[in-house]
């Protein structure tokens, strides 16, 4: 493909996304798949400028005074240095020429852009925004802005951290043991298709942001317990919670989506865990009393800005009030599965205190026999550089503080 044939295929690609909800990265997995013409350094030039546009929206918006797919196709050129007319000439299935409007913006002097634009959020999270970070809001933002780094969490009922390092390193993928989490992997650089690989089929790791692993081992789990994870999904924090205790106990995963706790049941049998039941809410619901209900909430996903940048963009007052509504239900339906003295954890991937600690004030007003318990005081394990930034009596993580993804964990003890 020609560079003028790339561009055009970004603008049709995040036009198309202008009309789904899908992430971004599986919507471009399905629209290379129906286009084979399209080569492995044209995939990835086109990713790049669609990833890029959607991190930059805002900039690249105001620059060009308009937020049309095309508009942030041109700002970035522009802001690249590229002779943007010489790609734009309508031929080679390119770019049409450019308007006399585009031609005027082009040619004109930019305005100050106000700091949202420059945080690249959307103005309508100002207020909260400023309450999760106050003074370090600029530096946070700028952190959002760049691609997150994978990591994985190494299966200890099958092998070690140093092990997987080990045989990494021999298949030519550089890592290094990740910052705070007992048994985490901070990969680097090129990593193939580590998920097709043996040491994965073998059940020896999973992908897990660090952010996660922590919040999963604050947790406190231990053998013989019975533990709820509430709101499950693809159940990465059973999973965790199975290894953390030696895979004796009991742990029931429960979630709406059917088809994602299928894929726990698939995950379980690869790492060797016999302890995960699940139940899809849908079939029943869970009863008895557990040492620890631990409610993964739904939210807004605004703590993995880096990896899916369109949810920014899409994320309205509305849907924050919806998933408060959800998040207060899930909490209150765990508290009476908690047994007294056991524990009540609640998390979420979003960096809103309105979806964080707000939900957890809000619930001990309605449930006072909850108390909150410090965090801090469940880290337990040395680690190089010690408890993470952020601990204290909860977790607050994101790519500026802590180098992870957003990420918000609060622990409560029923009286």
């Amino acid at each position: 493909m020609t560079p003028a044939a790339r561009l055009q295929m970004a603008i049709d690609i995040l036009e198309g996304l202008e009309k789904t909800g899908q992430p971004t990265d599986r919507f471009l997995k399905s629209w290379f798949r129906i286009r084979r013409f399209a080569g492995s350094k044209d995939r990835r030039a086109i990713a790049e400028t669609v990833f890029s546009a959607q991190r930059h929206r805002a900039s690249l918006a105001h620059r060009m005074g308009a937020d049309t797919p095309r508009a942030l196709v041109i700002a970035a050129l522009l802001e690249a240095g590229e002779d943007i007319a010489a790609l734009f000439t309508g031929g080679g299935y390119g770019p049409a020429p450019l308007t006399d409007e585009e031609q005027r913006v082009i040619g004109a002097a930019p305005s100050a852009p106000p700091g949202w634009v420059t945080g690249e959020y959307p103005q309508a999270l100002e207020e909260e925004l400023r309450r999760a970070f106050g003074d370090h809001l600029r530096e946070e933002m700028a952190a959002f802005q760049h691609r997150a780094p994978a990591d994985i969490r190494v299966n200890t009922l099958k092998t070690s951290r140093d092990a997987v390092i080990t045989a990494l390193g021999e298949e030519g993928i550089a890592c290094a043991p990740a910052p705070y989490a007992p048994h985490g992997i901070r990969l680097a650089g090129e990593t193939g298709n580590l998920s097709k690989s043996a040491l994965f089929e073998s059940g020896a790791f999973e992908f897990q942001d660090e952010a996660a692993q922590i919040a999963a081992h604050l947790c406190g789990a231990s053998a013989g317990m019975r533990i709820l994870d509430l709101a499950a999904g693809a159940g990465g924090k059973s999973l965790a919670f199975a290894a953390a205790m030696n895979n004796s106990g009991e742990i029931l995963a429960c979630d709406t989506r059917g088809e994602a706790l299928f894929e726990l049941e698939k995950r379980s049998r690869r790492a060797g865990v016999t302890i995960i039941k699940t139940l899809p809410l849908d079939h029943g619901q869970p009863s008895g009393l557990f040492d620890a209900v631990f409610v993964d909430a739904p939210c807004s996903g605004t703590g993995t800005w880096r990896r899916q940048p369109e949810l920014r963009w899409r994320l309205t007052p509305e849907r924050i009030e919806y998933l408060m509504g959800v998040q207060d239900k899930l909490l209150d339906q765990a508290a009476g599965l908690v047994r007294p003295g056991g524990h009540l954890f609640y998390a979420t991937c979003s960096i809103l205190p309105s979806e964080n600690q707000d939900r957890v004030a809000a619930f001990q007003a309605r449930h006072p026999g909850f108390a909150l318990v410090n965090l801090a005081e469940n880290w337990g394990h040395p680690t190089s550089k010690g408890p993470p930034p952020g601990l204290g009596q909860d977790f607050r993580a994101s790519p500026f503080r802590t180098g992870t993804d957003g990420f918000y964990c609060a622990g409560l003890v029923r009286g």
